[in-house]
């Protein structure tokens, strides 16, 4: 039976999503903003911080995997490309969590093939247990150092995605 440790609230998550939302608004407010969330774990979190962000922008979705259970395979699979035209724009890649970033980095790799004229990222949790490539966050709502985490877009295996708030799963 797995158990679930709690480590952030709901009510952190909106407090801390409201924050950076104003943050990216400030930002942004003189350029071209495209949040490209990362699917499928971003889904929750982007549609949480789109309504943040006062200014307009468009919203579009990259899919990329390369996790089986608990751990990184290593092999980037590109499930889903954006829909939109990204030249010129300033692309905010919007992630659930930043671990490994492998999987992330490959991501900012596609994107910059398609002429951008900035590519930033944003993040829910950006942990350093496991950290791989020097990757820059540009915003980050947390900040942790370990724990297998689920909840608010964040699964194990695909479950609990529909978890309110951040636990450490303990298998």
């Amino acid at each position: 039976m797995p158990e679930f440790i709690p480590m952030i609230s709901e009510e952190e998550i909106k407090e801390q999503t409201r924050e950076v939302g104003k943050q990216i608004a400030e930002d942004y407010k003189d350029l071209d903003l495209v949040l490209v969330g990362v699917l499928k774990g971003s889904f929750i979190f982007l549609s949480d911080l789109t309504r943040q962000i006062s200014i307009d922008h468009e919203i579009d979705l990259v899919g990329a995997s390369s996790y089986e259970g608990t751990s990184s395979t290593g092999q980037i699979v590109f499930t889903k490309q954006p829909d939109l035209e990204l030249e010129g724009r300033d692309v905010l890649l919007v992630e659930d969590i930043v671990d490994t970033g492998q999987t992330l980095s490959k991501i900012v790799e596609f994107i910059g093939l398609l002429n951008p004229r900035s590519v930033k990222i944003c993040t829910l949790i950006d942990k350093h247990e496991r950290r791989e490539v020097e990757l820059e966050v540009d915003y980050s709502c947390f900040s942790l150092d370990k724990g297998f985490i689920v909840g608010y877009g964040l699964d194990y295996n695909e479950k609990y995605r529909n978890l309110p708030a951040i636990f450490d799963l303990k298998l």
